[in-house]
């Protein structure tokens, strides 16, 4: 589905588009996870890893752990900020319709402040007749923790500028800590973690692919 839709909107069509997810399936088996944390959007990534990881186990035995999708309730799919029936990308060409983890706190206020919602002042949930307003209220319940219905419940007659500063509050708070940490950081101290979790991601795969062979009879050369 996801390389159709790139496709259609411009994408180059090219090999590593259309064999993402079977990468994905990969990463995601080499690791034996069980549970994988995923957007609603990657729902499909995951029944094709299923898929992949049923198919192999019924040939050839119980190799492939079958992994179930992690979907969080709220904020499974965050929309655009400019077009709430969109999903938020960094690759759409308008960068006020998206949040940056690394955005300062001026820029991500100003993004929320401005994002598309409706000229019916009452602010309730209905991702169909206010998508604008659900998707803010989407992403505060993700950064306070507090449900949808008890966000609604406290924002209802405050209007639309006092409930967008709230959520840009929210956000700011969320990831502030982010975005301290990154400017913390050093170039060496990426590269340490780097080539650490690639050591022991190698020592992971070597062990585990030496049973995939096993199993399918392929060794190795």
């Amino acid at each position: 589905t996801q390389f159709k839709e790139k496709t259609a909107a411009g994408a180059a069509s090219n090999l590593g588009l259309y064999s993402y997810p079977v990468l994905m399936a990969a990463d995601i088996l080499l690791h034996r996870a069980n549970l994988v944390p995923v957007g609603d959007d990657q729902r499909q990534h995951i029944e094709v890893t299923r898929n992949l990881a049923e198919r192999f186990n019924n040939k050839y035995g119980d190799v492939f752990p079958i992994p179930d999708a992690y979907i969080p309730e709220t904020s499974a799919r965050v929309m655009s900020l400019t077009d709430p029936t969109s999903k938020m990308s960094k690759s759409d060409p308008q960068e006020k319709s998206r949040v940056s983890l690394l955005d300062n706190p001026d820029v991500i206020r100003k993004r929320i402040r401005s994002a598309v919602t409706d000229s019916d002042p009452e602010i309730r949930y209905d991702v169909v007749g206010k998508p604008g307003i659900s998707n803010l209220l989407e992403i505060m319940s993700a950064c306070t923790g507090d449900s949808i219905d008890i966000l609604v419940d406290e924002y209802a007659t405050g209007g639309y500028g006092a409930f967008k500063d709230a959520v840009a509050d929210a956000v700011v708070a969320e990831v502030g800590p982010v975005n301290e940490r990154y400017k913390s950081l050093k170039n060496g101290d990426v590269r340490d973690v780097l080539h650490s979790s690639g050591l022991r991601a190698h020592e992971v795969a070597v062990g585990y692919m030496a049973e995939v062979r096993k199993a399918t009879g392929v060794r190795a050369f």
